[in-house]
């Protein structure tokens, strides 16, 4: 209940919790390893950017593709054993990039990677949304997105660890997740029983979870844009490359530090009231980039926070969706919600580069408008919260 602090299970109680998150880190990690690998494999073998996009495109079309039949699948397999075949899929399908005659198969078996980590990546976070009580919803959901954040994080620097020479690190990318399915069969993983959505077309959970799918859309369209132009928009500004590396660096960092706290505190609270703070911070947060930037012992703590809150958006918009809807329902919610981070990560950069065009600060106005408008929908929408 909102204001009483009630404990979390006990360990043994949170095994399948603890699994669970933890494929949170082994998605990030294949993430985070796998995309500079096939990036700098092309690149090495002569091919330009065209074809290098092309191909790191091929992983958004699998996960578009499955999406509309993550319902069904679950229906029909049952979360662990869908799970489960992803995991084994993925790790075969990872061992057959290096064994390509040619750089034409990775295409193909890039589209059937983004299915399988799409299978992974919706079906593990809709089992864990199902499994936590609602006292403690807001801070698993954020453990979940911090530990995925920190595996993206890690996974390149696992990849210097492998080299990037030879079969090694494909075939260590495809052990961790041939590892995760080991774990994901273990006698304490028992998964909800399969149950269909309620709702026979995918469409129609647009209107009864719209904040849950506004704020994927939106988290995507801005994640993309800031990873990609925030350090050049800081550059712009006066800042030398290296500081405004490390200034995304401590950008993404307040995403990982501040998404548990933030979601223990929409535990305890009201969780539409969480949102629109956040979404509030993020607005005017994005509005003061202009003038941080001007003063670097400013834009630090600034860019900390702003990630950190806009991050939590996701997370807590997540939690409140997984204590309204269950089963079939809140899958299909999930689904709903890759397409739309599907769709944003193809908008937001793309529009992001023309505001930047358009208006010296067009990424902070963009930035802002997005999270000014978020802001209306739990102000407006009090039933979908």
């Amino acid at each position: 209940m909102p204001g009483h602090a009630t404990p979390l299970p006990s360990p043994i109680q949170m095994r399948p919790t603890l699994s669970l998150t933890c494929l949170g880190l082994v998605f990030g990690l294949v993430m985070g390893l796998g995309a500079p690998l096939f990036t700098l494999d092309l690149t090495e073998k002569g091919y330009g950017t065209a074809i290098v996009a092309a191909n790191s495109m091929m992983h958004a079309v699998g996960a578009l593709a499955i999406a509309p039949f993550m319902p069904r699948l679950a229906v029909r397999l049952g979360p662990q054993r869908a799970i489960f075949l992803a995991l084994v899929g993925g790790g075969v399908t990872l061992l057959l990039f290096p064994f390509s005659a040619s750089i034409w198969p990775w295409f193909p078996l890039r589209i059937l990677l983004g299915a399988f980590c799409e299978v992974i990546l919706v079906l593990s976070e809709s089992w864990l949304n199902q499994i936590t009580d609602n006292h403690a919803r807001g801070r698993v959901m954020g453990l979940y997105s911090t530990l995925l954040s920190v595996g993206i994080a890690i996974g390149p620097a696992l990849l210097s660890l492998t080299g990037r020479q030879g079969k090694l690190p494909f075939i260590g990318t495809a052990a961790i997740l041939l590892l995760a399915a080991v774990l994901i069969r273990a006698p304490w993983m028992v998964s909800p029983p399969p149950a269909p959505p309620t709702q026979h077309r995918l469409r129609r959970y647009l209107l009864l979870a719209p904040i849950a799918i506004t704020a994927t859309l939106l988290i995507a369209m801005l994640d993309g844009a800031a990873t990609s132009f925030l350090a050049l928009y800081a550059m712009h500004s006066g800042w030398s490359e290296h500081a405004a590396t490390l200034l995304l660096s401590v950008m993404l960092l307040g995403a990982t530090a501040m998404q548990v706290p933030i979601g223990w505190v929409s535990d305890r609270t009201n969780r539409r009231t969480v949102m629109i703070v956040l979404s509030i911070l993020a607005c005017g947060g994005a509005l003061l980039w202009p003038v941080a930037l001007r003063h670097p012992a400013l834009a630090y703590p600034l860019l900390f926070v702003w990630d950190g809150a806009f991050a939590s958006m996701y997370s807590v918009a997540m939690a409140a969706a997984g204590n309204r809807y269950h089963d079939g329902d809140l899958v299909a919610i999930y689904a709903l919600c890759s397409l739309a981070w599907g769709i944003g990560s193809f908008t937001g950069p793309a529009i992001s580069a023309a505001a930047m065009q358009a208006s010296p600060h067009g990424l902070a106005l963009f930035a802002a408008t997005l999270c000014g408008l978020f802001t209306l929908l739990p102000l407006f929408l009090k039933k979908s919260v």
